[in-house]
């Protein structure tokens, strides 16, 4: 009887003699490596124009439109994935029927979707097979059968990701990317705020039979840890992220995990974190067993961009100098691969530091320097200049041009202003979540890139408000029942006191607005004042009481260092049609050869519908989900949000073989695996980052049956 993936690598020192089976996709990536690769080759180059649908699964919850971002996983035949609400679901990988379904919301009105994740783990040991789902702050282990809450796992199933993270706070936090299995421990990052006040991204090992706390790995060092030097030496106590929202990759026979970061809160204003600000923006190397760190490399110092690391990385072999070499690849925002030695972190392209201006905003201190791979050369373009704006049309031109003028482009890193900076590629990348896929055959690495500029400005936030407004609206509307200590009378009126640690973000919130028993709803007051209401309830207080400090605005006493002077507008740099500024493509696949940093090939990816129509093809366009590459001979690849197309190119030579329109964009990455001797493609599709309206699914494609 063939095992399971995630048994198999419960046998420790035989792994390496045993390949996982590639019926399968048992990892979120495709298996610990990241790769993004199957070895079944079924389908090929040859009867790829003989894809049909074989099924589809309603993945909506009844919301019309909505965002699915999911890599779904499969194993011995089942498919688990989740659904916009954040129900799991079991499904028969062959047909797409339903097995089982775990709503975490167990019946309860909750408005909206349940939050964004990007798939589920799998883990297993004879018949104990489980299946990790994280939902706003709750992770839960689930029994792979049945879907039923493990009890045995944390308190009834469950563990609040909260816990621990820091001292007296128990700031939200949830998990927008599938942990990994390492032996019996559950290695998870986390999603946290982009601004202050959020938690630090502690990554964290818990045990997959209890769900017992293992190791911690403080991201933002603490007194005495490696790193501490170059934050603030209160910095720990009060700055946050520097969090792996973006997974990790595993290698097994080594017994190393590496972590890609993202920046430290706040993400484009740093003056209460000076210095490089370890281990934010940074690739890390830990023992798997303890958490103990080996090496590191930070790709963005004292971030102030949002250049976080969006993907983890891909695990290859390349060859050097006639020789293997076991080696790990980072794709970035900024476009860049950056390659290095596995074990040692060596850099395998050589790095050159580059100086850059400093800031000219007030309490700023931006790093001096930045590195950048000599080779591969970026895979999206670096710098928009006046040549590059849009020439769609004159009209649109001449106004993007107007506006150019007024703006900072002086290509990456460039500080912030006040006057308006233009970042390209954009905030959201370059490289996206969806990752890069490898073929390790070839050692060629397959990635898709957004190529929209964005604009970001600093803007003087008005002075701090002394009045608490949730308070002042708590006790007004609800503490003559629930109490001014919010303990309620319970039975008959529960308490408010740790509410979090029973029900999530969205139960609470339409609770407030919907009402529930004898509770009236206040969706009256209006958005801003139901999360005023929501926040008091959660902490107690409107923000956590900090000294008042007589530094920044003009002397005037602001709250510090939680109070910056600083807020960030930010968003697309457009046409007054809609379209990027600057001239196609707007989006890319490229093929690079990391053997030796060469391009393979590189094709746009994506069109407008509406431009295509009138002759305007080939242009690219936003997109985000990954590739997946086959034995067969094929990169697939959805992603695309304005066309909708699920496409199959060349491996080799970037020529597109076949392409079909989804029920909605295919924003997320592909898996592929086999049933019964057929092999079959799915992808998750939805319009919440398109302009169409469509709800979610999984389609499945396969051969025609003979």
């Amino acid at each position: 009887m063939r095992l399971p993936y995630s048994l198999v690598l419960l046998a420790g020192a035989t792994l390496s003699a045993q390949a996982p089976t590639p019926a399968d996709w048992p990892v979120y990536g495709g298996g610990p490596e990241s790769m993004r690769y199957s070895a079944l080759q079924q389908i090929t180059r040859q009867n790829v124009t003989h894809l049909k649908v074989a099924w589809t699964f309603d993945a909506s919850d009844g919301i019309p439109s909505s965002e699915l971002e999911v890599n779904p996983i499969v194993v011995s035949g089942v498919l688990y994935a989740t659904t916009v609400r954040l129900t799991t679901v079991a499904l028969k990988a062959a047909t797409g029927e339903l097995l089982w379904r775990f709503d975490p919301y167990r019946g309860r009105k909750v408005r909206g979707e349940g939050g964004r994740t990007r798939g589920v783990v799998h883990w297993g040991d004879g018949p104990d097979q489980r299946i990790f789902v994280a939902v706003q702050q709750f992770l839960y282990a689930l029994d792979a059968t049945t879907g039923h809450p493990i009890p045995s796992f944390g308190k009834g199933g469950r563990i609040d990701m909260r816990d621990g993270l820091r001292p007296g706070e128990k700031l939200m936090v949830s998990l927008g990317t599938p942990g990994i299995v390492y032996r019996n421990l559950l290695i998870i990052g986390s999603r946290t705020a982009e601004s202050l006040p959020t938690p630090p991204g502690d990554v964290r090992a818990y045990d997959v039979r209890t769900g017992a706390l293992r190791w911690t790995f403080h991201t933002i060092p603490r007194p005495g840890e490696f790193g501490y030097e170059t934050w603030p030496k209160d910095a720990w106590t009060y700055s946050g992220a520097a969090n792996n929202w973006a997974g990790m990759s595993l290698d097994v026979d080594r017994g190393l995990v590496f972590v890609p970061t993202g920046s430290a809160a706040d993400d484009y204003y740093g003056a209460n974190r000076r210095g490089d600000d370890l281990f934010a923006n940074s690739l890390i190397a830990l023992k798997a067993e303890t958490g103990a760190r080996v090496w590191h490399f930070q790709f963005v110092r004292h971030d102030i961009w949002d250049r976080d690391l969006p993907a983890p990385p891909n695990l290859v072999t390349v060859r050097r100098d006639s020789r293997s070499v076991d080696a790990v690849a980072q794709i970035t925002k900024s476009g860049h691969v950056f390659l290095f030695d596995r074990t040692s972190g060596a850099p395998l392209f050589p790095i050159a530091y580059r100086k850059y201006p400093p800031s000219d905003v007030d309490g700023e201190v931006a790093a001096d320097s930045q590195p950048f791979p000599l080779l591969p050369e970026p895979f999206a373009r670096q710098r928009l200049t006046e040549g590059m704006l849009t020439d769609r049309t004159p009209e649109a031109h001449r106004a993007v041009l107007d506006r150019f003028r007024t703006l900072r482009s002086g290509g990456q890193f460039v500080p912030a202003s006040l006057q308006g900076t233009i970042v390209f590629p954009g905030l959201d990348g370059g490289a996206e979540w969806g990752g890069a896929a490898v073929d390790p055959e070839t050692a060629i690495l397959y990635v898709n890139a957004n190529e929209m500029p964005w604009t970001v400005a600093l803007v003087e936030r008005a002075p701090a408000a002394e009045a608490a407004g949730g308070k002042e609206l708590y006790a007004t509307q609800c503490a003559a029942c629930h109490g001014a200590d919010r303990k309620g009378s319970p039975p008959t009126v529960p308490s408010l006191v740790d509410l979090g640690d029973r029900l999530t973000t969205p139960e609470i919130r339409a609770v407030l607005s919907d009402g529930s028993g004898r509770m009236p709803g206040f969706a009256r007051l209006g958005s801003e004042a139901l999360s005023a209401i929501q926040s008091y309830i959660l902490s107690g207080e409107i923000s956590p009481p900090r000294p008042l400090s007589p530094e920044g605005r003009g002397g005037r006493g602001v709250r510090s260092p939680m109070d910056q002077k600083y807020r960030v507008e930010y968003g697309r740099f457009l046409d007054p049609d809609g379209y990027p500024a600057v001239a196609p493509p707007w989006g890319t696949l490229s093929a690079i050869d990391l053997n030796t940093g060469r391009y393979v090939w590189k094709v746009p990816l994506g069109e407008y519908r509406e431009l295509a129509a009138n002759g305007m093809t080939a242009t690219g366009c936003e997109n985000y989900g990954g590739p997946l590459v086959t034995a067969g001979g094929l990169v697939f690849i959805g992603a695309t949000s304005y066309d909708g197309k699920f496409r199959a190119f060349d491996k080799g030579t970037g020529a597109l073989l076949w392409e079909t329109t989804l029920p909605a964009a295919g924003n997320a990455t592909p898996a592929t695996y086999e049933v019964d001797g057929r092999q079959f493609v799915v992808i998750a599709t939805s319009s919440g980052k398109s302009r169409a309206q469509a709800p979610a699914s999984y389609v499945a494609f396969a051969l025609d049956q003979p």
